[in-house]
């Protein structure tokens, strides 16, 4: 099978030929038809992301395909079943094998570019927004990075969830894309000042950002009090450093969200969120926006578009047809 192979985090991956695997206990094996990517997989590359696995392996995080095979102890799925599978590495192959409880079954109306793309940007801000920061009808939701894969989801759903929706991204094109998800103000982050603009607007009670550096600190000093901050992820390189009396005096909670984390202390929240996402998707309430489709033979132009912040929503490989 041909798979894009990670050898050493100082070298490019390359498409390799590698044998089928066989599933092993408690796994699927897949036909894999498409592959999200994910600003994680660049992490991945230079061997700085907090779940990196060991060299050598095949990158992609998230896929959609055909169940192929099964290992021992699998029930609940079968040879032909359409799924989709948070797998965290092995997603840019033409087979891989996944562990069942990590896949979920598609609806008859889902396609794999819409499979591959939703399950982790839908599902970080469906978490985040309703588990994590209970947003609630009414309030004020700041999202930056408002056109990226997770970006603009957020602006979906806080949307859905009754949310006066902000969204700040760099340029008119991106803005343009988070008003047509739902947003109700835009911000351009390169020409605006995002606390004033928020403050012009009574201030954030939830802050999404998967972005960090100095829009972390805009955004932190435009909160009202008693608002909660979601450090989603680092886009910009810069972590930010939080002066814990400024949380107290401002009555500010802060509140990290890995997604993936989800899956080795309560994975049921996870899936009950992905149960919510499919649903809301088959009701035609959410639109997966993906903004390039490329063969997996593009798969190093498609991370170079996410590494350059020249896509908007996700970048989806196709593998082969199914």
């Amino acid at each position: 099978m041909r798979a894009l192979y990670l050898t050493s985090h100082d070298t490019p991956p390359t498409i390799a030929e590698l044998d089928v695997p066989t599933p092993g206990q408690g796994e699927l094996r897949l036909r894999i038809a498409a592959c999200g990517l994910n600003f994680a997989d660049l992490l991945m590359r230079k061997g700085t992301y907090q779940d990196t696995p060991t060299l050598p392996f095949v990158l992609g995080m998230e896929v959609a395909g055909i169940v192929d095979a099964v290992g021992p102890d699998v029930s609940g799925f079968a040879i032909g079943d359409r799924v989709a599978v948070f797998g965290g590495k092995g997603g840019l192959a033409e087979y891989g094998c996944f562990p069942v409880e990590r896949a979920v079954k598609l609806p008859d109306d889902m396609g794999w570019t819409d499979a591959a793309a939703l399950q982790i940007a839908y599902g970080t801000s469906h978490l985040a927004l309703d588990h994590r920061a209970h947003l609630q009808p009414g309030e004020t939701l700041l999202v930056l990075g408002a056109a990226g894969g997770v970006g603009l989801t957020a602006v979906e759903i806080g949307k859905l969830m009754g949310a006066r929706v902000v969204a700040c991204a760099r340029g008119a094109d991106k803005l343009e894309a988070a008003k047509n998800a739902g947003a109700d103000h835009l911000i351009d982050a390169t020409s605006q000042d995002i606390r004033e603009e928020m403050k012009a607007l009574g201030g954030a009670d939830v802050v999404y950002d998967p972005v960090g550096g100095d829009q972390f600190t805009a955004a932190f000093r435009s909160c009202r009090p008693e608002a909660r901050i979601l450090s989603i992820g680092f886009a910009s390189g810069d972590v930010p450093q939080i002066k814990a009396n400024h949380l107290m005096v401002k009555n500010i909670s802060v509140l990290g969200l890995y997604w993936g984390g989800y899956l080795s202390f309560n994975a049921h929240a996870l899936t009950k969120s992905l149960d919510q996402l499919m649903a809301w998707y088959s009701a035609g309430r959410i639109t997966p926006h993906v903004s390039h489709v490329l063969p997996l033979e593009q798969a190093l132009e498609g991370m170079d578009l996410l590494r350059d912040r020249k896509s908007t929503g996700k970048v989806v490989i196709t593998i082969q047809d199914l």
